[in-house]
């Protein structure tokens, strides 16, 4: 039995009133708290909205030990079947591993007319990392501490576990990013890709990682004044506009 959800951690779901509509994705340990802008911004402009809650998430970090990358994209998928059976024209947004997801889903349905990721997890990490935290799970430490404070905004803060849970972390890159990596150069529908250069939680290198290899358009936005969770940081709103502008566009391209 699950914890009673945290206060701005629901999932929301949305019945627009055109013909499109947004999947809308958070991250490792976060909830759509973080995303909520996003969601509202498209759905003002009439998308209809998919945003899940991660399983594991929005509870409590102890909900969150027995999770998988299975589980998250297996409710990703899950998400755009709902939205693709009411709307033609699908869109996918996700942060920091909603961004992973985001690629996931994309890399499963060619016909999603575009992808916005910000901060993005798209790299896999070197053997001397994964088995420093194999070492440090099958050691006993099942919990690391968190990255939800990674806010440049001193008044900003995100409503997120306070602990990396590390076997999900090990599978969120051995089972989610290893594979989803191969796959970028044979995407073609249109990325937008933010990220910000003094993320001190996903390396900037991700981004280019995934820029340099993807098989599609890539348009860049740099989010200067902002850490990771972006989408609570100073250019919240630079990323709210930039993603309705983007969708609205490829939803109906001229």
């Amino acid at each position: 039995m699950t914890s009673p959800i945290l206060p701005g951690a629901e999932p929301w779901s949305h019945v627009g009133d055109t013909d499109h509509g947004a999947v809308v994705l958070h991250g490792f340990t976060g909830n759509p708290s973080s995303m909520r802008g996003i969601a509202t911004a498209l759905a003002a402009k009439g998308f209809h909205i998919e945003m899940p809650l991660l399983p594991g998430h929005g509870t409590t970090i102890d909900d969150m030990l027995p999770t998988r990358w299975a589980d998250w994209a297996g409710e990703a998928e899950a998400a755009y079947q709902r939205l693709s059976q009411r709307v033609a024209n699908v869109v996918v947004v996700g942060l920091s591993m909603g961004g992973a997801l985001t690629i996931r889903v994309g890399a499963d349905h060619a016909d999603i007319v575009g992808l916005v990721c910000i901060n993005p997890v798209t790299q896999p990490q070197i053997a001397e990392i994964i088995e420093m935290l194999r070492g440090l799970a099958d050691g006993g430490t099942p919990v690391l501490p968190g990255i939800d404070s990674d806010i440049a905004d001193p008044d900003a803060k995100q409503n997120a576990y306070d602990g990396t849970p590390i076997e999900p972390l090990l599978s969120l890159l051995l089972d989610g990013i290893e594979p989803l990596s191969r796959e970028y150069a044979e995407m073609r529908m249109p990325l937008l890709l933010m990220n910000s250069p003094h993320d001190h939680v996903v390396e900037p290198v991700q981004a280019e990682y995934l820029a340099d290899r993807y098989g599609g358009p890539v348009e860049r936005i740099a989010l200067e004044r902002s850490y990771h969770v972006a989408t609570v940081d100073y250019d919240k709103e630079l990323i709210v506009e930039s993603t309705a502008e983007f969708a609205s566009r490829v939803v109906a391209p001229s």
